[in-house]
């Protein structure tokens, strides 16, 4: 079952295509008005429009839940992806949900998470859950995390590490860091990134660059893979070469052995 998206929200949506991990039916614990600890330059939601930090329910389970039993059978679904309209782990019922797919669909389950939150041990806890995470990892220094996924206040690159850690040091299923690269590293922060992943040992790393445009403004439809010639407008940004990202993932292999794919330039 493949329902296209409008404006009306429905906190199920897709399957959507992924290049990372093939069709995924999307699940949205956040909401129509997009909810955030990062406002990430090149946000596919368009400028978020509720900036926080604090956990809340803002999409009951039972309404999740009610909504994923129309896609049944799912048989057209490689993985059930909790993201959506901003950051997943800002639901206070994301165990409850991860929990109730589980056991509704026996799908594998994927949160695509900012890693914001993974100091508190409830959210740790929940993630555990999950058959796969992925953590979205653009900045080894703060002024790139201020200058590319702008959070709120007070969150710092030093408690975002301390989180990884703590999460790592502790999740038994597949992680993975997805690192958006707006422009070519320097020596020093490819070296960062890289002694990053000696110390935490993901199981992959997915290097991307902004193939999706940025609308101007907020589009539920960015959820999702926007169509080729959308009726809103768009901000395309710059991406990076083939080239360089070809070259990053095998430096990156060479040192860590840490197998790496990548979104090359449309």
């Amino acid at each position: 079952m493949n329902i296209k998206l409008t404006e009306k929200f429905t906190p199920v949506y897709g399957p959507v295509k992924s290049w990372r991990y093939g069709r995924s039916l999307g699940i949205d614990p956040i909401g129509k008005t997009s909810t955030c600890s990062f406002n990430c330059v090149y946000c596919q939601l368009g400028e978020i429009e509720h900036k926080t930090s604090d956990r809340a329910i803002y999409i009951s389970t039972e309404e999740i839940l009610l909504e994923l039993q129309k896609f049944s059978p799912w048989d057209d679904v490689d993985i059930i992806t909790l993201s959506g309209s901003g950051e997943p782990t800002l639901a206070l019922n994301l165990k409850d949900i991860l929990q109730g797919i589980k056991q509704l669909t026996n799908k594998a389950t994927l949160v695509l998470t900012n890693s914001t939150t993974l100091t508190d041990p409830d959210v740790r806890l929940a993630l555990n859950l999950a058959d796969k995470v992925s953590i979205k990892i653009d900045a080894v220094n703060q002024r790139q995390l201020k200058g590319i996924n702008r959070p709120v206040s007070p969150i710092n690159l030093s408690d975002i590490w301390q989180g990884i850690e703590q999460f790592r040091n502790q999740y038994q299923g597949k992680l993975a860091f997805q690192t958006m690269i707006l422009s070519p590293w320097n020596h020093q922060a490819k070296a960062e990134y890289i002694q990053l992943i000696k110390n935490l040992k993901p199981n992959e790393i997915q290097l991307n660059t902004p193939t999706r445009p940025k609308p101007l403004k907020r589009q539920l439809d960015g959820r999702g893979n926007h169509t080729e010639s959308p009726s809103y407008q768009v901000q395309k940004l710059r991406c990076i070469s083939k080239e360089i990202l070809e070259e990053f993932a095998d430096e990156i292999y060479k040192k860590t052995k840490t197998p790496v794919s990548y979104k090359q330039e449309k």
